[in-house]
């Protein structure tokens, strides 16, 4: 394509269906769950209520909401244009993001719910000392929130240009201050139930309208892939798109980025603070399980999706047009439902998109809220003597303090490469809170003294490697373009940084003096391998 063809489809693209219809069926969206999250606010009486949603929920409905959490605009968005414009390589982020839930079924999710009550840290913390492990992890998980918060937060920003029309730089802050009211809304009123019900409703409507697109692309093609391929193949002019090596070439740096990449895909979402707290809202081990078989049906079901739907908008749309879109690559399903369907269906896929980035960064929310009033507060600064209701007072504080951190850390990052943010979050998750969380729950000897190595030098080492990383500086696409100082070659650091964090917990315990209470260690051991002594569900 030539440069007026390209500039035709961009001025096309920017008025494509209609912001109107968009802006009602969201405002539809927000109506119903705001209902919802009131309904649901009745019922918060105890901590637990607020922070677990009394354990109330069933396997089922929490595997719907494990699904909202976890497929955030980057799945939706993002891995359809991937696929769109890298083919293979793009798909490869699917599979990613899928068999990591087999080291949360597999590793995690039954123990670490017998074992906790409501964070991530009551299980760390369970045979250790109280006080550093505590703030390690809070540390961490608010480390982990706050960057998946930005990029969901930036991306909604992003987003508005294609989907609303907007594109000053004003009109995207007031709608990123927007998502964000929203979310203080949601999280604020209707605590973890509230927002476990936006989640289902977000992820009912997410693979709905992701499976509706995908019959009918497989229906314009007979329901045969094989057409469809041919004609992606057809439109891309190569049949790279079929084979591994677009994206990621031949190069030995950017096979062992990939690798890098993968390995803290596949760690890191044992390890995501928010998708973990998903385990303390059912009753029991069993059904945080079938959670997890839940989570895996649908999240695999929907990844599937994104296969037909990427290869779908590479052949009718074509790269050159997705790319030339305001949105870039995030606008290859947008645009594929407007060829589909037109303004009607854009405007469902778009108000979907709006509805994955609030239930998501509510998710993150509470989240974070809760490690600080339930780890910092309570156990830290009060020492334990506070009552559940100050407890959650400080919660819903914090609410308010977050919300309005992330609404200006979106509206500066606007414009911004924030693909870095949600990669450092699975790699500060699978760094920082994995190794911790594995040897806490396998390893008998396992002491403080390698919890808190292992955590600070994970969080650290990943941090630390991002900011001398490509991602930061070094290249047209950098944070910083006009800096560089990039000594660290790859994009991601989890191939040095996963290795290290478990390292310096073995390290760490090793010459440690300290021997952990084996009366506790016993306990946890029977408590996580039985469930005796777990946290019961509140009868109401």
């Amino acid at each position: 394509m030539n440069a007026p063809i390209l500039q035709a489809a961009a001025a096309e693209t920017t008025t494509v269906g209609n912001p109107l219809v968009n802006i009602l069926i969201f405002g539809l969206f927000v109506a119903v769950t705001l209902v919802v999250v009131l309904r649901a606010s009745k019922n918060n009486k105890t901590a637990a209520d607020y922070y677990a949603g009394g354990r109330s929920f069933t396997g089922g409905q929490n595997g719907t909401a494990i699904a909202g959490d976890y497929l955030s605009a980057a799945s939706f968005l993002g891995i359809v244009g991937a696929i769109a414009i890298n083919g293979y390589d793009g798909f490869l982020y699917s599979i990613g993001f899928l068999v990591a839930w087999l080291v949360a079924l597999l590793l995690v999710a039954e123990l670490l719910r017998n074992t906790g009550k409501f964070t991530m840290a009551d299980v760390l913390s369970f045979r250790l000392k109280q006080r550093p492990v505590r703030i390690a992890a809070a540390i961490s998980t608010l480390a982990v929130c706050l960057f998946y918060l930005l990029a969901q937060m930036a991306g909604a920003g992003g987003l508005v240009s294609l989907l609303l029309g907007i594109d000053d730089r004003i009109g995207q802050s007031v709608v990123i201050t927007v998502v964000g009211a929203l979310m203080i809304m949601y999280v604020l009123i209707g605590g973890m139930k509230g927002t476990t019900w936006v989640q289902i409703i977000k992820a009912g409507l997410l693979i709905t309208g992701a499976g509706v697109m995908t019959i009918w692309v497989l229906a314009l093609y007979g329901f045969n892939l094989s057409a469809l391929l041919g004609d992606a193949v057809a439109t891309a002019g190569t049949e790279a798109i079929l084979n591994p090596g677009l994206q990621y070439g031949l190069n030995p740096t950017t096979q062992l980025d990939f690798l890098s990449l993968g390995l803290a895909l596949v760690l890191g979402t044992a390890g995501l603070p928010h998708v973990l707290m998903r385990f303390y809202t059912v009753p029991t081990a069993k059904e945080a399980r079938r959670s997890v078989v839940w989570a895996i049906w649908l999240i695999g079901g929907f990844y599937l999706f994104t296969l037909v739907l990427g290869y779908g908008a590479g052949a009718l749309i074509g790269a050159d047009r997705i790319q030339a879109a305001p949105g870039g690559v995030n606008s290859a399903a947008p645009l594929l439902a407007f060829e589909l369907g037109g303004s009607l269906l854009l405007g469902v896929i778009s108000a979907v998109a709006f509805a994955t980035i609030l239930a998501v960064v509510a998710g993150l929310t509470i989240t974070a809220a809760a490690s600080f009033a339930h780890d910092i507060y309570a156990n830290v600064i009060a020492k334990g003597r506070t009552t559940p209701e100050q407890e959650v007072k400080v919660a819903r504080r914090t609410v308010v303090i977050i919300g309005i951190l992330s609404i200006l850390g979106g509206i500066g990052a606007q414009g911004q490469n924030v693909a870095f943010l949600v990669a450092l979050a699975f790699a500060v998750a699978a760094s920082a809170n994995l190794p911790t969380i594995i040897y806490s729950l396998y390893w008998k000897r396992f002491s403080t003294q390698g919890a808190v190595w292992s955590m600070y030098g994970g969080l650290g080492s990943a941090l630390l490697l991002i900011v001398f990383s490509p991602v930061m500086s070094g290249n047209e696409t950098a944070m910083i373009p006009a800096a560089d100082f990039a000594i660290f070659p790859l994009k991601n650091p989890g191939l040095v940084s996963i290795p290290l964090a478990f390292f310096l917990g073995w390290l760490g315990t090793v010459v440690s003096k300290r021997v952990e209470d084996p009366i506790k260690q016993a306990e946890m051991e029977v408590r996580s391998l039985t469930g005796v002594g777990a946290e019961k569900a509140v009868e109401h």
